[in-house]
């Protein structure tokens, strides 16, 4: 699976993004697309996941009510809309895929593919 991330960008605080994520290879419907952030000098952070199927999505708590994670699995991509952005969200988001749906949504370990990632760098 490869994954090729987009749509990241240069906007003001209070502005929204949508972030894509485009795969190539084959998906299955156990498998899991999440969304991952990583600003400089700091660990990267898990922001949002869905299952392949759609059935089950996830939110990183400081950020419920501000992102939703969608995929459509006939083009092949994921999204993760992210509303009132603040300054704090700068940083390279990632997307990623988990091929077993096993294990804790929330680490970046579990995910076995990754994407080059898209920088998003809010002004205040």
């Amino acid at each position: 699976v490869q994954l090729q991330a987009s749509g990241g960008g240069l906007v003001q605080a209070g502005g929204s993004l949508t972030l894509s994520c485009a795969a190539s290879g084959r998906l299955f419907a156990s498998n899991r697309i999440g969304w991952f952030r990583q600003a400089p000098g700091l660990e990267r952070e898990f922001v949002a996941a869905i299952r392949w199927d759609g059935k089950h999505s996830f939110y990183a708590e400081s950020m419920k009510g501000r992102v939703t994670i969608s995929r459509n699995s006939v083009k092949k991509t994921g999204s993760l809309q992210i509303l009132s952005l603040k300054p704090e969200d700068t940083a390279v988001y990632y997307c990623a895929v988990d091929k077993d749906y096993g294990g804790d949504y929330r680490f970046a370990a579990n995910y076995d593919y990754w994407g080059q990632g898209t920088q998003v760098t809010v002004s205040s």
